[in-house]
């Protein structure tokens, strides 16, 4: 069993573009994949886990969202960087598709997308590190007992500055660049 980093999507690898509906909407944060490539050569696990309401919304299909993971997965791979899996949650519990308005246990802050990357790559939840710009990311890793990284990019600012009572980050850094240091430098 390995550690991971788990990443959020949207405001955390990517830029926060509201609904992502368009392959030429995704842009990256200039730092992005050596940050992916800097914790790949330390020997960590790379996995972004999203929650995905747009699909619940109706704004965006599954096969969309899985052909965006493909776009990000060669943009990284050209840089020398990989992602080991891509989870997302299509469900929201007010959505305007039947199929997804539920509430489930994979829309973060539950564990559902932790638990379910664990088992099927093999990873050690309790020593690994989620990054995210919500606060349901840092509660994603409470969860399952993992280590939280708040980054001010995408909506962490915002989140920052209004706290979550019994919810505190490990660190909050700037971006995934700095949330990769300090990965390193604590792990």
């Amino acid at each position: 069993m390995t550690p991971a980093v788990f990443l959020d999507r949207d405001g955390t690898l990517i830029q926060e573009s509201g609904y992502l509906d368009r392959l030429d909407r995704l842009e990256f944060f200039p730092y992005s994949v050596d940050a992916v490539r800097l914790l790949n050569r330390a020997g960590r696990r790379v996995v972004v886990v999203s929650n995905q309401s747009g699909i619940a919304r109706g704004l965006v299909s599954e096969t969309f969202v899985e052909e965006a993971h493909a776009a990000i997965a060669r943009r990284l791979e050209a840089g020398g960087a990989r992602v080991d899996g891509f989870f997302y949650c299509p469900h929201h519990p007010q959505a305007v598709r039947d199929e997804y308005r539920r509430a489930c246990d994979c829309r973060k802050p539950a564990p559902g997308m932790l638990h379910e990357a664990a088992r099927r790559l093999g990873l050690d939840l309790e020593r690994s590190v989620v990054v995210g710009d919500r606060w349901d990311d840092v509660g994603a890793a409470r969860a399952v007992g993992a280590r939280g990284v708040l980054v001010r990019t995408g909506y962490g600012r915002e989140a920052e500055a209004k706290p979550r009572a019994g919810l505190d980050a490990d660190a909050v850094t700037d971006n995934l660049a700095g949330a990769a240091a300090w990965i390193l430098q604590h792990s």
